[in-house]
Protein backbone atom coordinates (compact mmCIF):
# COMPACT_ATOMS: atom_id res chain seq x y z
CA UNK A 1 0.00 0.00 0.00
CA UNK A 2 1.14 3.21 -0.65
CA UNK A 3 1.94 5.50 1.79
CA UNK A 4 1.05 9.31 1.84
CA UNK A 5 4.05 11.90 2.03
CA UNK A 6 4.05 14.10 5.04
CA UNK A 7 4.65 18.01 3.13
CA UNK A 8 8.14 19.08 5.15
CA UNK A 9 7.93 23.07 5.99
CA UNK A 10 11.30 24.47 7.15
CA UNK A 11 11.88 28.13 8.40
CA UNK A 12 15.35 29.46 8.59
CA UNK A 13 15.21 32.17 11.07
CA UNK A 14 13.57 32.51 14.77
CA UNK A 15 13.36 36.34 14.62
CA UNK A 16 9.93 38.00 14.59
CA UNK A 17 9.30 36.58 11.17
CA UNK A 18 10.50 33.12 11.55
CA UNK A 19 8.82 32.83 15.23
CA UNK A 20 5.25 34.23 14.14
CA UNK A 21 5.65 32.28 11.05
CA UNK A 22 5.90 28.80 13.22
CA UNK A 23 3.32 29.99 15.69
CA UNK A 24 0.79 30.56 12.99
CA UNK A 25 1.65 27.84 11.56
CA UNK A 26 0.76 25.53 14.28
CA UNK A 27 -2.50 27.22 14.77
CA UNK A 28 -3.64 26.90 10.98
CA UNK A 29 -2.55 23.66 10.02
CA UNK A 30 -4.31 20.50 10.71
CA UNK A 31 -2.72 17.43 13.14
CA UNK A 32 -0.53 15.93 10.69
CA UNK A 33 -1.12 18.03 7.98
CA UNK A 34 2.63 18.91 7.88
CA UNK A 35 6.09 18.68 9.73
CA UNK A 36 7.14 22.13 10.46
CA UNK A 37 10.88 22.74 11.69
CA UNK A 38 12.50 25.89 12.18
CA UNK A 39 16.50 26.39 11.75
CA UNK A 40 18.09 28.85 14.27
CA UNK A 41 21.28 29.46 15.75
CA UNK A 42 19.46 30.14 19.10
CA UNK A 43 16.78 28.55 20.74
CA UNK A 44 14.38 31.56 21.77
CA UNK A 45 13.27 34.96 19.93
CA UNK A 46 15.33 37.65 20.98
CA UNK A 47 12.90 40.50 21.90
CA UNK A 48 15.50 42.98 20.13
CA UNK A 49 14.03 46.25 20.78
CA UNK A 50 15.03 45.79 24.64
CA UNK A 51 18.38 44.87 23.98
CA UNK A 52 19.49 48.29 25.08
CA UNK A 53 18.18 47.84 28.55
CA UNK A 54 19.94 44.56 28.94
CA UNK A 55 23.07 46.43 28.16
CA UNK A 56 21.87 49.14 30.58
CA UNK A 57 21.41 46.31 33.35
CA UNK A 58 17.93 47.54 33.98
CA UNK A 59 16.47 44.02 32.26
CA UNK A 60 18.22 40.13 33.26
CA UNK A 61 18.96 38.77 29.26
CA UNK A 62 16.46 36.23 30.15
CA UNK A 63 13.64 38.67 30.35
CA UNK A 64 13.87 39.00 26.62
CA UNK A 65 14.71 35.39 25.74
CA UNK A 66 10.86 33.85 24.68
CA UNK A 67 11.77 30.30 24.53
CA UNK A 68 10.92 28.51 20.83
CA UNK A 69 10.37 24.87 22.50
CA UNK A 70 6.46 24.97 23.67
CA UNK A 71 5.65 28.14 22.44
CA UNK A 72 5.68 27.05 18.65
CA UNK A 73 3.70 24.07 19.24
CA UNK A 74 5.02 20.66 17.78
CA UNK A 75 7.58 22.48 15.44
CA UNK A 76 10.95 21.04 15.21
CA UNK A 77 13.65 22.87 16.52
CA UNK A 78 17.35 22.60 14.76
CA UNK A 79 19.57 24.48 16.28
CA UNK A 80 22.73 25.20 13.64
CA UNK A 81 23.68 27.72 10.82
CA UNK A 82 22.29 27.64 7.47
CA UNK A 83 25.10 27.26 4.94
CA UNK A 84 23.39 27.01 1.75
CA UNK A 85 19.78 25.99 0.03
CA UNK A 86 19.73 23.49 -3.06
CA UNK A 87 16.74 25.21 -4.98
CA UNK A 88 16.48 22.19 -7.18
CA UNK A 89 17.04 19.25 -4.65
CA UNK A 90 14.99 21.30 -2.46
CA UNK A 91 17.22 20.75 0.38
CA UNK A 92 18.66 23.29 3.61
CA UNK A 93 22.57 22.14 4.32
CA UNK A 94 23.12 22.88 8.07
CA UNK A 95 26.11 23.25 9.87
CA UNK A 96 25.00 22.59 13.60
CA UNK A 97 26.68 20.96 16.98
CA UNK A 98 30.66 19.85 16.76
CA UNK A 99 30.52 21.26 12.99
CA UNK A 100 28.60 18.61 11.88
CA UNK A 101 27.00 19.05 8.87
CA UNK A 102 23.78 17.89 7.36
CA UNK A 103 20.35 18.11 4.77
CA UNK A 104 17.28 19.27 5.90
CA UNK A 105 14.46 18.38 2.80
CA UNK A 106 11.93 21.07 2.31
CA UNK A 107 8.23 20.68 0.29
CA UNK A 108 7.95 24.84 1.74
CA UNK A 109 10.46 27.28 2.15
CA UNK A 110 10.41 30.19 3.97
CA UNK A 111 13.34 32.21 4.49
CA UNK A 112 13.32 34.55 7.75
CA UNK A 113 17.07 35.11 8.00
CA UNK A 114 16.80 38.30 9.78
CA UNK A 115 19.89 40.52 9.72
CA UNK A 116 23.10 41.21 10.92
CA UNK A 117 25.01 44.79 11.89
CA UNK A 118 26.52 46.69 8.75
CA UNK A 119 30.17 46.71 8.95
CA UNK A 120 32.41 49.06 7.05
CA UNK A 121 35.80 48.73 5.62
CA UNK A 122 37.06 51.05 8.87
CA UNK A 123 40.56 50.42 9.96
CA UNK A 124 40.59 48.54 13.45
CA UNK A 125 36.44 48.10 13.45
CA UNK A 126 36.38 44.20 13.13
CA UNK A 127 38.81 44.13 16.59
CA UNK A 128 37.40 46.75 18.40
CA UNK A 129 33.98 47.94 17.81
CA UNK A 130 31.06 45.99 20.45
CA UNK A 131 27.92 45.32 18.24
CA UNK A 132 23.97 45.43 19.71
CA UNK A 133 22.34 43.14 17.45
CA UNK A 134 21.91 39.77 19.92
CA UNK A 135 21.52 39.31 23.47
CA UNK A 136 24.85 38.01 23.58
CA UNK A 137 26.18 41.16 22.51
CA UNK A 138 24.07 43.24 24.99
CA UNK A 139 25.24 40.94 28.09
CA UNK A 140 28.95 41.87 26.82
CA UNK A 141 28.15 45.26 26.24
CA UNK A 142 26.52 45.59 30.28
CA UNK A 143 29.69 43.93 31.57
CA UNK A 144 32.64 46.04 29.63
CA UNK A 145 30.79 48.93 30.50
CA UNK A 146 31.21 47.94 34.38
CA UNK A 147 34.56 47.04 33.44
CA UNK A 148 35.84 50.74 32.78
CA UNK A 149 34.07 51.82 35.45
CA UNK A 150 36.03 49.56 37.76
CA UNK A 151 39.66 50.35 36.02
CA UNK A 152 38.40 54.24 35.97
CA UNK A 153 38.15 53.65 39.68
CA UNK A 154 41.39 51.51 40.09
CA UNK A 155 43.74 53.54 37.82
CA UNK A 156 46.43 56.35 38.98
CA UNK A 157 47.01 57.79 35.91
CA UNK A 158 44.33 60.84 34.85
CA UNK A 159 44.58 59.99 30.93
CA UNK A 160 43.77 56.42 31.17
CA UNK A 161 40.36 57.16 34.02
CA UNK A 162 39.38 60.00 31.46
CA UNK A 163 39.46 57.26 28.59
CA UNK A 164 37.99 54.44 30.33
CA UNK A 165 35.33 56.93 30.93
CA UNK A 166 34.74 58.39 27.77
CA UNK A 167 31.87 56.31 25.75
CA UNK A 168 31.13 56.68 21.67
CA UNK A 169 28.23 55.20 19.91
CA UNK A 170 28.29 55.54 16.39
CA UNK A 171 25.00 55.60 14.62
CA UNK A 172 22.00 57.66 15.65
CA UNK A 173 19.04 55.85 14.81
CA UNK A 174 17.02 53.30 16.78
CA UNK A 175 19.82 51.34 18.32
CA UNK A 176 22.39 53.43 18.61
CA UNK A 177 20.19 56.56 20.34
CA UNK A 178 17.94 54.33 22.94
CA UNK A 179 21.82 52.52 23.85
CA UNK A 180 23.53 55.52 24.40
CA UNK A 181 20.55 57.57 26.40
CA UNK A 182 19.87 54.34 28.34
CA UNK A 183 23.35 53.44 29.72
CA UNK A 184 24.42 57.27 30.16
CA UNK A 185 21.45 57.18 32.60
CA UNK A 186 22.26 53.96 34.23
CA UNK A 187 26.39 55.25 34.50
CA UNK A 188 25.84 58.13 36.43
CA UNK A 189 23.75 56.32 38.63
CA UNK A 190 26.34 53.78 39.37
CA UNK A 191 29.22 56.22 39.90
CA UNK A 192 28.61 56.92 43.20
CA UNK A 193 29.13 52.79 43.91
CA UNK A 194 32.87 53.77 43.13
CA UNK A 195 34.14 55.94 45.49
CA UNK A 196 37.70 57.25 43.80
CA UNK A 197 35.18 58.78 40.51
CA UNK A 198 32.56 60.40 42.96
CA UNK A 199 31.68 64.04 41.73
CA UNK A 200 33.14 62.69 37.81
CA UNK A 201 30.60 61.97 34.98
CA UNK A 202 30.94 59.92 32.50
CA UNK A 203 31.37 60.96 29.05
CA UNK A 204 28.69 60.02 26.53
CA UNK A 205 29.17 60.75 22.74
CA UNK A 206 26.77 59.44 19.55
CA UNK A 207 28.53 60.24 16.57
CA UNK A 208 26.28 60.10 13.24
CA UNK A 209 26.92 61.23 9.50
CA UNK A 210 23.18 61.94 9.51
CA UNK A 211 22.36 65.53 10.06
CA UNK A 212 19.48 64.20 12.87
CA UNK A 213 19.30 61.78 15.58
CA UNK A 214 16.32 58.93 15.20
CA UNK A 215 15.32 60.53 11.39
CA UNK A 216 12.31 57.57 11.33
CA UNK A 217 10.36 59.54 13.96
CA UNK A 218 10.60 62.33 12.05
CA UNK A 219 12.19 66.72 12.38
CA UNK A 220 10.03 67.75 15.43
CA UNK A 221 10.64 64.54 17.56
CA UNK A 222 14.48 64.21 16.35
CA UNK A 223 14.65 67.89 17.45
CA UNK A 224 13.12 66.87 21.15
CA UNK A 225 15.21 64.26 21.51
CA UNK A 226 18.27 65.79 19.96
CA UNK A 227 17.41 68.93 23.17
CA UNK A 228 17.21 66.29 25.48
CA UNK A 229 20.24 64.19 24.99
CA UNK A 230 22.23 67.97 25.29
CA UNK A 231 20.70 68.74 28.35
CA UNK A 232 21.82 66.04 30.01
CA UNK A 233 24.97 66.17 28.92
CA UNK A 234 25.61 63.93 26.05
CA UNK A 235 27.62 65.06 22.81
CA UNK A 236 25.96 64.62 20.36
CA UNK A 237 28.50 64.97 16.69
CA UNK A 238 26.42 65.10 13.41
CA UNK A 239 28.00 64.99 10.42
CA UNK A 240 30.86 63.41 11.72
CA UNK A 241 31.89 59.50 12.49
CA UNK A 242 34.87 57.07 12.95
CA UNK A 243 37.83 57.44 10.60
CA UNK A 244 39.91 54.59 12.93
CA UNK A 245 40.21 52.18 16.02
CA UNK A 246 43.00 51.39 17.92
CA UNK A 247 43.32 50.14 21.24
CA UNK A 248 43.59 53.39 22.45
CA UNK A 249 41.02 55.67 20.65
CA UNK A 250 39.42 56.53 18.04
CA UNK A 251 40.08 59.10 15.05
CA UNK A 252 37.35 60.98 13.54
CA UNK A 253 36.22 61.84 10.14
CA UNK A 254 36.96 65.25 11.10
CA UNK A 255 40.56 64.61 12.43
CA UNK A 256 39.85 64.86 15.87
CA UNK A 257 40.84 61.79 18.27
CA UNK A 258 38.77 60.85 21.19
CA UNK A 259 40.72 58.54 23.63
CA UNK A 260 38.48 55.63 24.61
CA UNK A 261 38.18 52.21 25.18
CA UNK A 262 34.58 51.73 24.27
CA UNK A 263 32.99 51.91 20.52
CA UNK A 264 29.22 50.70 20.32
CA UNK A 265 28.53 50.08 16.68
CA UNK A 266 25.04 50.38 15.65
CA UNK A 267 25.16 52.02 11.99
CA UNK A 268 22.68 50.20 10.34
CA UNK A 269 22.09 46.53 9.47
CA UNK A 270 21.96 44.33 6.32
CA UNK A 271 20.76 41.06 5.30
CA UNK A 272 23.05 38.28 6.26
CA UNK A 273 25.68 37.14 3.99
CA UNK A 274 23.44 33.93 2.88
CA UNK A 275 21.21 35.77 1.38
CA UNK A 276 24.17 36.72 -1.55
CA UNK A 277 24.93 32.58 -1.99
CA UNK A 278 20.99 31.82 -2.70
CA UNK A 279 21.16 33.03 -6.46
CA UNK A 280 17.67 34.52 -5.77
CA UNK A 281 17.04 38.18 -6.59
CA UNK A 282 17.61 40.77 -4.51
CA UNK A 283 17.22 44.22 -4.52
CA UNK A 284 19.33 46.89 -2.50
CA UNK A 285 20.73 43.53 -0.39
CA UNK A 286 17.64 42.45 0.45
CA UNK A 287 15.37 39.06 -1.54
CA UNK A 288 12.59 40.43 -4.20
CA UNK A 289 9.06 38.98 -3.05
CA UNK A 290 5.84 39.56 -4.07
CA UNK A 291 3.10 40.89 -2.79
CA UNK A 292 2.39 37.61 -0.97
CA UNK A 293 5.90 37.09 0.47
CA UNK A 294 6.72 34.85 -2.23
CA UNK A 295 10.32 34.47 -3.64
CA UNK A 296 9.35 31.71 -5.89
CA UNK A 297 7.56 28.53 -6.42
CA UNK A 298 6.90 27.14 -2.60
CA UNK A 299 9.54 29.88 -1.16
CA UNK A 300 8.58 32.67 0.83
CA UNK A 301 10.60 35.41 2.53
CA UNK A 302 9.65 37.87 5.34
CA UNK A 303 11.35 40.29 7.59
CA UNK A 304 14.96 42.24 7.44
CA UNK A 305 15.83 40.27 4.33
CA UNK A 306 12.89 40.60 2.28
CA UNK A 307 11.87 43.55 0.57
CA UNK A 308 8.23 43.20 0.66
CA UNK A 309 6.67 45.98 -1.95
CA UNK A 310 4.78 48.71 0.19
CA UNK A 311 1.93 50.03 -1.45
CA UNK A 312 1.76 53.03 0.89
CA UNK A 313 4.84 54.62 0.27
CA UNK A 314 6.70 55.80 -3.18
CA UNK A 315 6.54 53.50 -6.13
CA UNK A 316 8.89 50.90 -5.82
CA UNK A 317 9.82 51.16 -2.52
CA UNK A 318 9.68 48.39 0.70
CA UNK A 319 8.67 48.09 4.23
CA UNK A 320 11.20 49.47 6.73
CA UNK A 321 12.76 46.66 8.43
CA UNK A 322 12.00 46.93 11.78
CA UNK A 323 10.11 44.38 13.94
CA UNK A 324 6.52 45.14 13.83
CA UNK A 325 6.33 44.29 10.23
CA UNK A 326 8.56 41.33 10.47
CA UNK A 327 5.72 39.89 12.81
CA UNK A 328 3.10 40.62 11.06
CA UNK A 329 4.75 39.17 7.51
CA UNK A 330 5.27 35.73 9.62
CA UNK A 331 1.69 35.45 10.00
CA UNK A 332 0.45 36.38 6.52
CA UNK A 333 3.31 33.57 5.09
CA UNK A 334 1.87 31.09 7.66
CA UNK A 335 -1.69 31.46 6.17
CA UNK A 336 -0.13 31.20 2.73
CA UNK A 337 2.22 28.51 2.93
CA UNK A 338 -1.42 26.81 4.84
CA UNK A 339 -3.11 27.94 1.52
CA UNK A 340 -0.87 26.57 -0.60
CA UNK A 341 -1.37 23.00 0.66
CA UNK A 342 -4.65 23.33 0.83
CA UNK A 343 -5.89 24.69 4.02
CA UNK A 344 -7.26 28.50 3.70
CA UNK A 345 -7.05 31.17 1.27
CA UNK A 346 -3.48 33.39 0.20
CA UNK A 347 -3.37 36.67 1.08
CA UNK A 348 -1.15 40.24 0.46
CA UNK A 349 0.26 41.61 2.99
CA UNK A 350 -0.63 45.20 3.76
CA UNK A 351 0.02 46.80 6.91
CA UNK A 352 -0.47 50.26 7.49
CA UNK A 353 2.65 51.93 10.19
CA UNK A 354 1.02 52.10 13.57
CA UNK A 355 4.08 54.28 15.05
CA UNK A 356 7.22 53.90 16.77
CA UNK A 357 8.66 54.39 20.17
CA UNK A 358 11.97 55.50 21.38
CA UNK A 359 12.87 55.01 25.04
CA UNK A 360 15.41 58.15 26.37
CA UNK A 361 16.14 56.47 29.53
CA UNK A 362 14.84 57.86 32.61
CA UNK A 363 11.67 59.64 32.28
CA UNK A 364 12.30 60.64 28.63
CA UNK A 365 10.82 59.18 25.91
CA UNK A 366 8.94 59.93 22.22
CA UNK A 367 7.09 58.50 20.58
CA UNK A 368 4.11 58.53 17.45
CA UNK A 369 1.46 55.85 17.85
CA UNK A 370 -0.94 55.99 14.70
CA UNK A 371 1.25 59.35 13.63
CA UNK A 372 0.44 61.33 16.76
CA UNK A 373 4.00 63.07 18.13
CA UNK A 374 4.50 62.65 21.81
CA UNK A 375 7.06 63.41 24.42
CA UNK A 376 7.68 62.85 27.84
CA UNK A 377 6.45 61.03 30.64
CA UNK A 378 3.07 60.32 28.13
CA UNK A 379 5.77 58.98 25.83
CA UNK A 380 7.21 56.68 27.84
CA UNK A 381 4.77 55.07 29.37
CA UNK A 382 3.43 54.08 25.57
CA UNK A 383 6.63 52.76 25.24
CA UNK A 384 6.65 50.67 27.72
CA UNK A 385 2.89 49.87 27.47
CA UNK A 386 3.79 48.55 23.58
CA UNK A 387 6.72 46.90 24.87
CA UNK A 388 4.53 44.72 27.23
CA UNK A 389 2.03 44.33 24.71
CA UNK A 390 3.99 42.88 21.83
CA UNK A 391 6.18 40.76 23.30
CA UNK A 392 4.69 37.34 22.94
CA UNK A 393 5.06 35.69 26.50
CA UNK A 394 2.71 35.99 29.40
CA UNK A 395 5.73 35.41 31.82
CA UNK A 396 8.26 37.57 29.90
CA UNK A 397 5.38 40.69 30.39
CA UNK A 398 5.09 39.48 33.97
CA UNK A 399 8.67 39.61 34.79
CA UNK A 400 9.68 42.62 32.86
CA UNK A 401 7.33 45.14 34.08
CA UNK A 402 8.11 43.89 37.80
CA UNK A 403 11.48 44.66 36.95
CA UNK A 404 10.15 48.30 35.74
CA UNK A 405 8.33 48.99 39.01
CA UNK A 406 11.64 47.81 40.88
CA UNK A 407 13.80 50.07 39.17
CA UNK A 408 11.96 53.31 39.87
CA UNK A 409 13.00 52.51 43.68
CA UNK A 410 16.74 50.67 43.04
CA UNK A 411 20.08 51.13 40.87
CA UNK A 412 20.85 48.26 38.94
CA UNK A 413 22.81 45.89 40.49
CA UNK A 414 26.80 46.54 39.38
CA UNK A 415 27.53 43.05 38.67
CA UNK A 416 30.01 41.52 35.76
CA UNK A 417 28.57 38.15 34.96
CA UNK A 418 31.94 37.76 32.97
CA UNK A 419 29.85 35.37 30.73
CA UNK A 420 30.89 36.12 27.32
CA UNK A 421 34.73 35.76 25.87
CA UNK A 422 36.22 39.29 24.36
CA UNK A 423 36.70 36.75 20.67
CA UNK A 424 32.70 35.84 21.11
CA UNK A 425 31.69 39.81 21.43
CA UNK A 426 33.54 40.59 18.34
CA UNK A 427 30.75 41.07 15.16
CA UNK A 428 31.46 38.50 13.32
CA UNK A 429 31.79 36.00 15.76
CA UNK A 430 28.37 37.64 17.62
CA UNK A 431 26.35 37.63 14.84
CA UNK A 432 27.48 34.19 12.83
CA UNK A 433 28.43 36.07 9.56
CA UNK A 434 32.23 34.77 9.53
CA UNK A 435 34.85 32.70 11.56
CA UNK A 436 36.66 35.56 13.61
CA UNK A 437 40.05 36.02 13.15
CA UNK A 438 42.13 37.40 16.04
CA UNK A 439 42.52 40.44 18.49
CA UNK A 440 40.68 40.88 21.47
CA UNK A 441 38.62 43.33 22.61
CA UNK A 442 38.97 43.27 26.26
CA UNK A 443 40.52 46.83 26.85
Amino acid sequence: MATTHTPEIVIVGSGFAGFFAARRLARRLPRGAANVTVVSTSDHLCYSPLLPEVAAGTLDAQRVAVPLHGALGSARIVRGLVEDVDMDARTVRVVGAADRSFDLPWDRLVLTTGSVTRVLPTPGLREHALGLKTLLEAQYVHDHVLRQLECADTTTDPAERDARLTFLVVGAGYAGTETAAQLQTQTERLMSRFPRLAGLHPTWMLLDLSPTVLPELGPRLGRYALKVLRARGMQVRLGVSVASMSDDGVTLTDGSQVPTRTVLWTVGVTPPPLVQRLALPVERGRLVVDAHLRVRDDVWAAGDSAGAPNPYGDPGTAYPPTAQHAQRQGEVIADNVAASLGHGRAREYRHHDLGLVADLGGRWAVARPLGVPLTGLLAKAVAKGYHLYAIPSMAARARIGADWLLGLWHRPPAAQLDLVRPEQAQIPAAQHTQEFAGGSTAR
